[in-house]
């Protein structure tokens, strides 16, 4: 099975696949010798889980024996052995302060920073960001060291060549090419405030935390996750962008964390049949499906809303909301473009800091369009308590297609309040549209879905 897997390496051994030699080797070899120098080995001392805690291995049990080997059932079960591990990272400026990945030095309790030429530091850890997966430390005791600058990720392209350098499997100072082989990434591993770099060039355990070089020896990314079938290099390999890594390191900097700002509504991909139900051309914006109580967006947007420009930069992807958002600084006053009732309207609103709120109950809020439908529906419906629910869907009927499932509750048709099948039936009697939009209850969470009466 594929997955997803973070680089870094215990100690241990690995066999791997040399990647085949690069065309542009000359090029590469003069930009290896001068970067590599500010590229580090990290060694971490991890705490080890509490074993003391595990169920004990009854006497007589066949695992006893084994168990002796190391010394003894009882010494065995109650130690705490410490686990070293290796990871990545690279000098940001003389001073001594070194990037690498948040989970190379999470959980530690010592961290060891080695340079190219074998000087060895102690490091502490500035400030980490468990979100974006950085973290930052400060070599102790060291002076005019040697180091990189980050690049301006905006500025790469697919297809460009690009080169690794880290501590692939334990081997220091690895240094593997490739290209940029997309942007704009979203893996999951970075939730929705990293848009990740994916390239080609071989990428491994251990790389964690290394920097990825455009040929101007810029760092335009930090080497983090990789995809792959068995934990190796198949060529899939993502880092974060130098322009969020920057963000970070300010951040971290001044007060050991990322403040981000918070807004407080839950959203909704655009599907072809919501934009259909809304009255958009294309798919752009991020809907509103929910307001959060106590939050910024409590007196400015409800839920139906369609978000198309925050702070000035457009909403392509529903995606782009949340990044945007969070890049934004806390109580920061900022212009928002939504549509409401099928009219553009701009608002302003002050955001919160996301960090210091605590969970909030969505606030379902009316949506006041007219768009029901005349045709058949296409489900069976029950009335419950608590709305009404689809229990069949026809197979080739308008539910169906519009996205609905088994189970959902009804709790919208357009703008009315629905509570029975009959409510729902003059919803859609009533309307003189081509596309209905309902708001419905799906495992919990209340979503929009957009049903379409034209056939596909």
């Amino acid at each position: 099975m594929k997955f997803l897997t973070k680089l870094l390496l215990p100690l241990a051994a690995f066999a791997f696949t040399a990647p085949p030699a690069s065309a542009h080797q000359a090029d590469f070899a003069s930009l290896a010798e001068r970067v590599t120098p500010a590229v580090v080995n990290i060694f971490t001392t991890q705490n080890a889980p509490d074993v003391s805690k595990l169920p004990r291995v009854p006497s007589g049990h066949p695992l006893e024996k084994f168990l002796e080997r190391f010394g003894g059932v009882e010494g065995f079960q109650g130690r705490r052995e410490p686990i070293e591990a290796l990871g990545s990272g690279f000098i940001l400026d003389a001073g001594g302060f070194v990037l690498t990945n948040h989970h190379v030095v999470a959980n530690t309790s010592s961290v060891k920073v080695m340079l190219p030429d074998d000087r060895e530091f102690s490091a502490t850890i500035v400030g980490t960001d468990e979100r974006t997966d950085l973290a930052l430390l400060k070599i102790q005791g060291s002076t005019a060291l040697p180091f990189v600058t980050l690049g301006n990720s905006d500025n790469v392209r697919v297809g460009e060549d690009v080169m690794a350098v880290g501590n692939a499997f334990g081997f220091g100072g690895t240094v593997t090419t490739g290209i940029v082989s997309g942007k704009g990434r979203s893996i999951g591993a970075g939730g929705p405030y990293v848009d990740y770099i994916q390239t080609d060039a071989s990428i491994n355990r251990g790389n964690s935390g290394g920097p990825l070089f455009n040929t101007r020896g810029e760092v335009i990314g930090v080497n983090t996750a990789i995809f792959s079938p068995t934990g190796g290099s198949v060529g899939i390999g993502f880092a974060v962008p130098s322009n969020v890594v920057s963000r970070i390191v300010a951040d971290l900097k001044t007060s050991g964390s990322v403040e981000r700002g918070w807004l407080g509504v839950r959203i909704q991909p655009i599907t072809d049949s919501l934009a259909a139900a809304l009255g958009l051309p294309g798919k752009q914006g991020a809907l509103v499906a929910g307001v959060e109580q106590d939050s910024p967006a409590i007196s400015s947007l409800r839920s139906g809303d369609v978000i198309l420009s925050f702070n000035g930069q457009r909403i392509d992807r529903s995606r782009d909301l949340p990044r945007f958002v969070g890049s934004t600084p806390p109580r920061s006053s900022v212009p928002v473009i939504v549509l409401r009732d099928g009219i553009q309207q701009s608002i302003t609103v002050t955001l919160g800091v996301l960090e210091s709120r605590s969970d909030k109950r969505i606030v379902p809020a009316s949506l006041n369009r007219n768009a029901d439908m005349e045709e058949r529906f296409g489900a069976s419906l029950a009335s419950t308590p608590n709305g009404v629910v689809i229990s069949a869907l026809e197979p080739n009927g308008s539910a169906r297609r519009g996205g609905l499932e088994r189970g959902d509750v009804i709790l919208r048709v357009g703008d009315r309040v629905v509570s029975n099948p009959q409510d729902i039936a003059d919803a859609l009697n009533a309307s003189q549209q081509a596309a209905v939009l309902l708001l419905v209850r799906r495992k919990g969470a209340e979503i929009y879905v957009g049903v379409s009466f034209t056939e596909s």
